[in-house]
């Protein structure tokens, strides 16, 4: 076998292209799209470039052919803030080989080790954790956009090289075609009907405005998190860009407490359900093959991509509200009949008790696993 570093534009292609090889036979899969892969690892387009840095390698066998790929990096940000300085793995894929797995592992390890680091979280993402983190452990099925997909076996390589549970991201499935539970309704419709609380849904052409609300919400609501950083201004704008071509104002939901934000709801269509007929691909043929399916497939899917609430303003019935916001919106359309509320750390309480007062039930888990280097 031989290990290359990605230092070339075609290697950085085969990068991105050798999951459509792996995965050619998989039904379930769904291509991510080229573009968003490729962002990550553009210093153009990821912030996380100006406080991190990051390396990446390709394994092939003897005969040149690519078997696996791997990403290393450090984000300078949070990596003091564990016990022991801690970097992060990502973007692994492998065919079905102990030996070849454990060489990007140990060559990951081997690199972080070099600049320092003590440990390493994985699979992760070289940026915000909203989007390709975490080893899908259960619910084996068509990923939404963002969502890491994965072979079974995977986890036990992970395992088997010594890496351990650090926490499960919750993914749960709500029918949109049932009618919530009486008692959250009740409660939600309440809060909606105080005369302090306001509620609005996103507006593109007062995007300034609502990314500053989008920053203060979330950098209040999440910041007792253990290793918590504060979210920047220029990865909100990124990650919007990323969005713009499949947001849908209307199901971006603020709640507002005398014009203070205070709660959000993310949402976005599941357009991976359009987005599996582009293998990835966003060129002119992709996109008229985008445009075509996008008249002929009804996405029948949202997903919460995230919730959340200042602390002062936390079990106040807030994000009940924002979801009974979203609902009197989407079901009068007629189409969507589910939404996966995600992701929820198993350390979330709050929010895990919220998804249990709506009735969804637990649809799949991404488990994000540590290493302490010996």
């Amino acid at each position: 076998m031989n290990l290359t570093e990605v230092a070339t534009l075609k290697q950085a292609r085969d990068f991105i292209d050798l999951p459509k090889r792996l995965y050619e036979n998989d039904p379930h899969w769904i291509c991510p799209l080229d573009s968003d892969v490729e962002a990550i690892f553009d210093p153009s387009r990821n912030v996380f470039f100006s406080h991190g840095i990051l390396n990446r390698w390709l394994l092939a066998d003897k005969n040149g052919r690519y078997i696996g790929r791997i990403a290393a990096f450090i984000n300078y940000e949070k990596s003091h803030k564990n016990p022991q300085p801690t970097g992060g793995v990502g973007f692994f894929e492998c065919i079905q080989d102990q030996k070849a797995a454990f060489l990007l592992l140990d060559t990951a390890k081997a690199w972080l080790k070099s600049k320092g680091m003590e440990a390493m979280d994985g699979p992760i993402n070289f940026g915000e954790n909203d989007k390709y983190w975490g080893l899908l452990i259960h619910g084996f099925k068509p990923p939404s956009l963002g969502m890491n997909y994965n072979p079974a076996w995977y986890k036990d390589i992970f395992e088997s090289y010594g890496f351990t549970k650090l926490y499960d991201q919750l993914t749960n499935f709500l029918d949109a075609t049932t009618p919530l539970p009486e008692r959250f309704t009740k409660i939600s419709d309440w809060v909606m009907k105080k005369p302090d609380y306001s509620f609005r849904h996103f507006d593109k052409s007062q995007f300034d405005k609502f990314a500053a609300d989008f920053r203060e919400i979330y950098n209040d609501a999440w910041s007792d998190f253990e290793n918590f950083t504060p979210i920047e201004m220029g990865t909100i704008k990124e990650s919007f860009r990323q969005m713009k071509a499949i947001m849908d104002e209307k199901i971006i939901w603020f709640a507002y407490y005398k014009n203070e934000p205070i709660a959000v709801v993310l949402c976005l269509p599941d357009v991976n359900q359009i987005l599996k007929h582009v293998h990835g691909k966003l060129n002119l043929w992709g996109k008229l093959k985008f445009f075509w399916y996008s008249k002929t497939t009804t996405v029948d899917r949202l997903r919460i991509i995230i919730m959340g609430c200042k602390k002062k303003f936390q079990n106040h019935g807030i994000e009940s509200a924002l979801i009974r916001c979203l609902q009197q919106e989407v079901l009068p359309r007629n189409t969507i009949k589910g939404v996966e509320l995600a992701w929820v750390g198993d350390f979330n309480d709050k929010m895990i008790a919220l998804h249990e007062a709506t009735g969804a039930r637990q649809d799949k888990i991404h488990r994000t696993y540590r290493l302490v280097f010996s």
